[in-house]
């Protein structure tokens, strides 16, 4: 009895420790990592904090309150008295700066031009979480799939181990074949456990992205083979352009926010002063105008410095998209020698290690094979079969990440 119960209590708390593979598909690993990602939630964060702020880019200046006493005596018989002296007065005013509106548009300028480069910047973290994303979910499916192989070619070759146990006993095998099948098994134990490794690496790095706890992918992978001249032709839109071009457009809007201090800026002044009785309250209206008339000391240089700065920001968008066309070609050429190797094993080396193991198999049935020819051969034919899916790994794993990083459309 105490057996059983302690046996339901197990049972019951077992679920709550045992942790439940979840399947993934491909795209949904790709939105389950845009869904929850503190990276990109920063990113939005910098985006609507940009876009509040915009809103408020264009608004005058806080106005200034004033207020104190005006012609105050401090010498002879009225001194420190309020009311023995005209000039005398307690006054409260507001002033209030009115910027060129040349100035006012400029900083709203800058304004919408720090809202698109916080924009395009969590462009370039949401590529980046594509990418990462996309290339740990492909290396995990390819993983998983190299294991089955591996699993199942164990399976098939210690079904062999008993009939080579029966010919040594028999005589018709030497011992020291048994000892060579033994040494081909573990040869296919050891990939199993490198490979296990790497799953559960894979795993786990599928896991950080998308918040899933142990992930298996599922589904069918996208296709090893890229379309060169579409990710040609979206290099235009690639995010890190995408992100140049705004910082560009922020320096141009500096620019501007310079050139506009040449103009003068105006400013308001009303102002209400309280005297005796005996000579009457006062109203004051003042205007005021900046008048910039050192522009070569003062303003001049300062839109040379931010004029500079745009131009420097335009040439370094163009060195960029050099330098994002030659990172291109590179990944094309990368890929296509990844891919044009995954070919060259699957279309002639695979069918020649199957031949092989077939003709062994059939010498074998007719007594001029040994045994270990057979088991050595199969051997072969497994590792071959596990070259070539990491050969296919390789290759559609950088044609995931190519088109992840180089064009618009996302598969």
């Amino acid at each position: 009895m105490k057996w059983f119960i302690g046996g339901a209590l197990f049972a019951a708390l077992l679920p709550a420790h045992v942790v439940v593979a979840q399947p993934v598909g491909y795209a949904e690993a790709l939105r389950a990592a845009r869904a929850d990602q503190p990276l990109l939630r920063a990113g939005e964060m910098r985006v609507n904090g940009a876009r509040e702020a915009s809103e408020a880019a264009n608004e005058l200046p806080d106005p200034i309150l004033r207020g104190g006493v005006a012609n105050l005596p401090v010498t002879g018989p009225a001194a420190f008295e309020l009311d023995r002296q005209l000039p005398t007065q307690v006054s409260i005013g507001i002033e209030q700066q009115i910027p060129n509106l040349a100035r006012r548009r400029a900083r709203q300028g800058v304004a919408l031009s720090g809202v698109r480069v916080a924009q395009t910047r969590l462009g370039l973290a949401e590529r980046n979480v594509d990418v990462a994303t996309g290339t740990a979910w492909m290396r995990l499916y390819f993983a998983q799939e190299r294991l089955a192989v591996a699993q199942t070619a164990l399976i098939d070759i210690r079904a062999l181990v008993p009939v080579a146990n029966s010919a040594v006993a028999s005589g018709s095998a030497r011992p020291a074949e048994s000892l060579a099948i033994r040494r081909e098994l573990l040869g296919i134990e050891d990939a199993i456990t490198r490979i296990e490794a790497e799953r559960d690496t894979d795993r786990a790095m599928l896991s950080s992205y998308t918040n899933i706890a142990d992930p298996i992918a599922q589904g069918s992978p996208p296709m090893a083979q890229i379309d060169a001249a579409v990710l040609r032709n979206f290099l235009e839109q690639n995010p890190e352009i995408l992100f140049a071009d705004a910082a560009s457009d922020l320096a141009e809007a500096d620019a501007d926010l310079a050139r506009s201090r040449l103009r003068p800026d105006f400013g308001v002044s009303v102002s209400y002063g309280r005297r005796d009785t005996r000579f009457g309250d006062a109203v004051s209206v003042m205007g005021s105008v900046t008048l910039p008339i050192f522009a070569g000391r003062r303003q001049n240089p300062r839109i040379r410095a931010a004029e500079a700065q745009a131009g420097a920001a335009f040439a370094e968008r163009d060195e960029r998209l050099r330098a994002l066309k030659v990172q291109l070609e590179t990944d094309l050429a990368g890929w296509r020698s990844a891919f044009r190797q995954w070919e060259r094993a699957r279309d002639e080396l695979l069918p020649l290690a199957r031949d092989r193991a077939e003709l062994e198999t059939a010498s074998f049935a007719a007594g001029r094979a040994d045994l270990i020819d057979v088991i050595a051969a199969k051997t072969a034919l497994v590792l071959l079969e596990l070259e070539i899916l990491e050969r296919e790994a390789a290759a559609a794993e950088q044609a995931v990440a190519l088109r992840l990083t180089y064009s618009e459309v996302q598969p």
